[in-house]
């Protein structure tokens, strides 16, 4: 597996073929890696975070990242799927971080969501970050 943040993104996330784009967030907030063509606001990401502990808004008002708006699919305190259109979103929580992957039309989201879940065990397994657990 990868040696920095940015390597699990360019290499487990993107460069499996199943995610077009990725970031990881710390839960602060903070920027820990990206593809280079992701444009999520650091506010919007706070806003993911915050969406982890009471997913009412979103259900309510959608998921905001990237400026587009993504309907919930699926919230529980660990995963988080949306979509707008044939593209989605999914992002998973852990204790130190937020992995988020995009996936585009024609792409299978059953195929992003094991992409990201399998990277999020990997790093609970090696000690990175462990599952958030209430």
């Amino acid at each position: 597996m990868a040696e920095t943040w940015q390597a699990y993104v360019d290499s487990n996330m993107v460069g499996t073929g199943k995610v077009t784009k990725g970031a990881i967030f710390g839960l602060a907030g903070s920027l820990w890696a990206r593809s280079p063509t992701l444009t999520t606001s650091l506010e919007e990401a706070r806003q993911l975070i915050k969406a982890f502990e009471d997913p009412k808004d979103i259900a309510a008002n959608g998921l905001y990242l990237e400026g587009r708006k993504y309907v919930l699919l699926r919230s529980d305190n660990s995963s988080i799927y949306a979509r707008v259109a044939s593209s989605g979103v999914v992002c998973v929580k852990t204790i130190q971080a937020v992995l988020v992957g995009f996936y585009d039309g024609g792409m299978q989201p059953g195929d992003c969501t094991v992409v990201m879940e399998v990277l999020a065990d990997y790093l609970r397994r090696n000690g990175y970050v462990g599952v958030f657990t209430k």
